[in-house]
């Protein structure tokens, strides 16, 4: 048999089969059509933060209109934010009701002394547990954290036994004392922070003389701004709202602070809810404000240390 006739008795190859192409395959969508998902995603996003928003805020915003009524609009007001019969003068009468400054002065000396004993011994604690190469340190770091488990309510009883030996009971020793040695969370938030940081500006400290000392204070904390406003406002906060404390050590009415002077308001006032909450808003209003200015260098300094 010849070559042609072989080819001609072959069966010819079946034609291939090909897929309709789509006319929208590969296709991207419009720009305009993801503009309008990103913008409408934004502004569902908006809607709840707000919704969240109002919801955490009413208390707030209920009582300051509650502190601008009378007593009267306080039964018919209800949960209106507005208040009908207005009363600017709640707050003079309410802070003209009790030594005011006086409390105000023993307030900010068992807050500003906290911060700033806290504030540094902190950095310096947590520099140390950083960048000073020492035996065990991992040891006492552990030891320092593990101070966070112990509730505060435990040491009540041997701190009162301490303080009343010492004969600093009833006095604002018991207040700044024990704030001005560090805090194991600000160390902790403090050594974070400064493992961020290049080893190299160790290295050359070192190298033109310095100490650890003059390093810490020097190098590292003009460095820690951020971190170091974070600390302030906490512990700030944490000492201005502190109650449990002035009302277990302090008796006298010349040292009570504003926290242990307003629990004590309605004896003296009766239950005068005006006054009450207008002298309440002045109280918080120094936390609020401190709050919200340094919202931004809170936020960085803790997320800053918490990134690897």
């Amino acid at each position: 048999m010849s070559v042609h006739e072989i080819s001609q008795a072959a069966p010819a190859p079946a034609p291939r089969r090909t897929r309709p192409r789509r006319e929208n395959a590969g296709r991207r969508p419009p720009v305009s059509s993801v503009r309008r998902q990103s913008r409408a995603g934004r502004a569902a996003s908006f809607a709840a933060l707000t919704a969240g928003s109002v919801v955490f805020a009413y208390p707030f915003l209920w009582m300051i209109a509650t502190s601008l009524r009378t007593r009267q609009g306080v039964a018919s007001g209800g949960v209106s934010l507005w208040p009908v019969q207005w009363a600017f003068g709640n707050y003079a009468q309410g802070l003209g009701s009790f030594p005011f400054w006086r409390y105000l002065g023993n307030s900010l000396l068992t807050t500003l002394i906290p911060v700033a004993g806290t504030v540094l011994v902190s950095s310096l604690a947590g520099f140390a547990f950083a960048r000073i190469p020492a035996r065990g340190r991992g040891v006492l770091f552990a030891v320092v954290l593990g101070t966070m488990l112990l509730p505060a309510e435990i040491t009540i009883v041997p701190q009162f036994v301490l303080f009343r030996e010492l004969g600093m009971v009833n006095t604002l020793y018991p207040l700044i004392l024990p704030y001005v040695f560090g805090s194991p969370f600000f160390i902790f938030l403090f050594r974070q922070f400064y493992l961020r940081l290049p080893g190299a500006l160790t290295d050359a400290a070192i190298i033109d003389g310095a100490g650890w000392l003059r390093t810490w204070w020097s190098i590292y904390l003009p460095l820690s701004k951020p971190i170091l406003i974070a600390s302030a406002v906490l512990q700030f906060m944490a000492s201005w709202n502190n109650f449990l404390a002035p009302a277990i050590y302090i008796s006298n009415d010349r040292l009570k602070t504003l926290p242990l002077a307003l629990a004590g308001f309605t004896s003296v006032n009766g239950t005068d809810m005006p006054l009450l909450l207008a002298t309440t808003i002045v109280v918080v209003l120094p936390c609020v404000v401190i709050f919200f200015a340094a919202q931004r260098h809170i936020i960085g300094g803790i997320s800053f240390t918490g990134t690897k």
